[in-house]
């Protein structure tokens, strides 16, 4: 992999201006993220990507937590800048001094920079240290009337390259004997349908087969169901996705997580696919359950 081939990142700026949001927000994106890298390891930072053959884009947040901040960040930028590395990029964090006095009262933190004076003192001389740093930076961000969210919308709409889906959809079957998954953000059960496990030649098989497929989608309210509750999830997806969530698991639960729930899991998924959204379907039971049935 040559230098050209990897996009570079650097997240800097003011504190208290949002570079932890920032950082999680192109880490979304796909980049390989750092916080908190010394200055003086940069270069020798960038030179051990080059052997990687499986990381493309970058991000690193370096900022005054590290000592050699103020004296050496700017001369490696621009040693950077002046060798062959046309991917570099340097985002520039900035907030007025009333705002980020403001962010540190509610955080209770005080200013790396305050020592004895007040957080204002510190934000003061912070912003004269990085004035070289900011003037050098490709983009500056002013994140005063900016929430998390909307920071995280702004740089997706600058750096997001299409090439990956943000976010995603989890849709997963399981079976409420072992358990609901932690994870989940919409649980549905469905064990009001009829259960193919006392259907002597559908025990062995999940929802995967087909003619547990096809029974289970053969049954009235199954239909409805499905149009209820993908009529649910086509209005809430789009909002979850612009409330700034990365992704959603949707959980289906039948008793054991081997019949109803599988097959109504992919037929969900599918449908959800088709919406044009970024879907990974799973099955977390269906296996334990079959090898009880095949043990019983």
């Amino acid at each position: 992999m040559t230098k050209n081939n990897i996009k570079l990142v650097i997240i800097t700026g003011m504190s208290g201006a949002g570079k932890t949001v920032a950082l999680q927000s192109f880490e979304d994106m796909g980049y390989f993220c750092v916080d908190n890298l010394p200055p003086s390891l940069l270069t020798s930072f960038w030179d051990l990507l080059q052997g990687s053959d499986t990381i493309s884009k970058v991000c690193l947040v370096i900022d005054l937590r590290s000592r050699d901040f103020f004296t050496e960040l700017n001369q490696v930028l621009t040693n950077m800048d002046h060798k062959d590395f046309m991917k570099l990029q340097i985002i520039f964090l900035e907030a007025s001094d009333s705002k980020l006095v403001s962010r540190y009262k509610e955080s209770r933190r005080s200013h790396p920079l305050q020592q004895d004076g007040t957080v204002l003192n510190g934000i003061q001389r912070e912003r004269e240290q990085l004035a070289a740093v900011k003037e050098n930076s490709h983009l500056v961000i002013d994140t005063s009337s900016l929430s998390p969210r909307e920071l995280r919308a702004t740089l997706i709409r600058e750096f997001h390259s299409g090439d990956d889906a943000i976010f995603t959809v989890e849709v997963m079957s399981f079976g409420f004997k072992y358990g609901i998954p932690i994870d989940s953000d919409i649980v549905m059960d469905v064990r009001f349908l009829p259960n193919p496990y006392y259907q002597t030649e559908l025990r062995p098989l999940t929802g995967q087969d087909a003619p547990v497929y096809d029974y289970v989608m053969a049954q009235s309210d199954t239909q409805i169901f499905f149009d209820k509750f993908t009529d649910m999830i086509d209005f809430t997806l789009p909002l979850y996705e612009a409330e700034g969530k990365s992704s959603v698991t949707i959980a289906i639960g039948c008793t054991g997580g081997q019949h109803r729930s599988v097959a109504l899991t992919e037929r969900i998924g599918d449908h959800i696919k088709a919406l044009g959204y970024n879907v990974h379907v799973s099955h977390r039971d269906a296996s334990k359950s079959q090898a009880a049935v095949k043990h019983s």
